[in-house]
């Protein structure tokens, strides 16, 4: 399963916030940032300290995004 940060990237436009703002409020690193850019994993501790950052829930900044027919029936 991949991930998706697409409503994240929105919530900050949304918010007029940057992205480099967003890294100083939640305490994250560049490494991090960098990583949700590419839509790759990071930890929980990251995203919990975005939610608090921002005052969402995880469900509000991204999706799991099931592989193309990996559980599709054959």
């Amino acid at each position: 399963m991949k991930v998706s940060y697409k409503k994240l990237w929105k919530l900050l436009i949304d918010r007029d916030m940057s992205r480099t703002e967003l890294r100083l409020r939640a305490g994250i690193s560049s490494v991090s940032l960098a990583k949700l850019g590419k839509n790759e994993g990071v930890t929980t501790n990251v995203l919990v300290k975005i939610c608090s950052a921002l005052d969402c829930n995880i469900g509000d900044i991204m999706d799991v995004v099931p592989e193309r027919g990996k559980y599709e029936k054959k």
